[in-house]
């Protein structure tokens, strides 16, 4: 495990390789900033925001997709504006946008975090032909969205049921169906020995094989498609938040990591809090789908 980013992020989140661009974008959902790194050289560039970006997305356009508290946003990195795709569909003084993905199609699925957490009250929305609909719900923080590289299932998590299902997911109408639960870690309070964490932000390899961040477990497991643990990668830091593949051969596992509101006894044991770490995997990961503009337009 190395330093990819010693910058260190609040709350960083939502790490995406872009392929022609040869560059890994993030968010920091706390520190209301945009971040793009390219390895290459170096360069190192951030945006700051209006209010915190729960995810990012790429897209076809050259621009980057940004749900965020206030709604779900077109950015041009070139001037920094925004352009209004969405408005919230919730309260956003209880809720906002969380961790989010694009389908092999170029439609961007969104969840959200109902912050309060004392009910299972965020969802899961598709953007898709000028609309925002609601897919599925009843989770209180959703995370862990990834898509099979067949595009045949839908993985979803919800990090404080520690839990993760899988979907059913039809391309061609873009639907899901069948959940079941895929994988269930102990909570905190049932436990045996060290916590193990619980699952938050996710990638898929080449083999089908899901790459979970556990958030307060200081690893990342992986799992292959009956749900199964077969491999973890341990960490420096308490809180890893998501992974995702990149480089030119996509066999470096990028992991954003957190800092926002932990112990100060934790921090300093652990500098790399907040930075984002890297390590070289033997397999290779699935490349990320991009956002497709065209399917912006009503259909």
């Amino acid at each position: 495990m190395s330093v990819a980013v010693a910058l260190p992020c609040e709350l960083g989140e939502s790490p995406v390789w872009h392929p022609a661009q040869h560059t890994l974008w993030w968010v920091d959902i706390a520190g209301r900033r945009l971040h793009r790194w390219r390895p290459s050289d170096g360069a190192l560039d951030h945006w700051d925001l209006p209010c915190e970006a729960g995810c990012c997305a790429p897209a076809l356009d050259g621009s980057l997709w940004l749900a965020m508290r206030d709604g779900l946003w077109r950015f041009d990195p070139a001037s920094g504006q925004r352009t209004a795709l969405a408005a919230p569909p919730y309260d956003p003084t209880l809720e906002r946008f969380n961790d989010g993905k694009c389908d092999p199609l170029g439609r961007w699925w969104i969840g959200s975090i109902y912050e309060p957490r004392d009910r299972p009250a965020a969802a899961l929305y598709r953007l898709d032909r000028g609309a925002l609909e609601r897919m599925a719900g009843e989770v209180t923080v959703s995370n862990g969205l990834a898509f099979s590289p067949d595009g045949r299932t839908l993985y979803w998590a919800d990090t404080k049921a520690h839990v993760i299902t899988a979907h059913d997911f039809d391309l061609a109408a873009g639907t899901l169906s069948r959940p079941r639960e895929f994988a269930r870690f102990a909570p905190r309070a049932a436990a045996s020995g060290t916590y193990g964490g619980r699952p938050d932000g996710a990638a898929v390899d080449a083999l089908g094989r899901l790459w979970v961040a556990m958030y307060e477990g200081a690893r990342v497991v992986c799992l292959d498609p009956q749900g199964h643990v077969v491999d973890e990668v341990r960490l420096p830091v308490q809180c890893p938040t998501m992974p995702c593949f990149g480089g030119d051969d996509l066999r470096t596992l990028y992991v954003t990591t957190a800092r926002h509101g932990r112990p100060i006894a934790e921090l300093v044991d652990q500098p790399l809090a907040g930075c984002v770490l890297s390590v070289r995997l033997e397999v290779p990961g699935w490349p990320a789908h991009l956002a497709d503009p065209a399917r912006l337009r009503p259909g």
